[in-house]
């Protein structure tokens, strides 16, 4: 009868493997996410650019640009970095502009203006940036195609 009390009880050994399982299950669902929000986030105002030939602006990395858009019909939209607007008045676009200079004079400003619109509206557009405060504007234009 020696030892029958003493029986060293058997000691599972720890686990040491990470059950990944969930975590592939948080990474597809993100993904799913990330798929449907993607195309969500390429908005903008189609808008035909005139053909020209020019240098493209250099700019600093560090400055956010702000543009502005004139459709066909006329109608001026406010693209700040990747956030874009619904149509606005001529008058809503300097204030938007005006307060956005206010809080930071070094952002570039830069006019998209759709190839079929009347010259005067740009040219409205660009003496209302002007009255905005801002310093230069400058115009986005497509390089000619090369079809011969």
């Amino acid at each position: 009868m020696k030892g029958m009390g003493m029986m060293p009880a058997h000691r599972r050994k720890p686990m040491s493997e990470i059950n990944v399982v969930p975590y592939i299950d948080v990474m597809l669902v993100l993904l799913v996410i990330f798929m449907v929000t993607a195309p969500m986030l390429t908005q903008g105002v189609k808008v035909d650019l005139p053909e020209t030939t020019s240098d493209p602006i250099q700019s600093a990395k560090d400055v956010e640009s702000i543009i502005v858009s004139v459709d066909s019909n006329g109608a001026y939209f406010l693209e700040i970095g990747d956030e874009g607007s619904d149509p606005m008045s001529l008058g809503e676009v300097r204030t938007q502009v005006a307060k956005i200079l206010s809080e930071r004079s070094a952002r570039e400003i830069l006019v998209r203006g759709d190839e079929h619109v009347e010259y005067g509206t740009v040219v409205r557009l660009m003496a209302e940036l002007q009255g905005a405060g801002a310093t230069s504007v400058g115009l986005i234009t497509e390089a000619p195609s090369t079809e011969n």
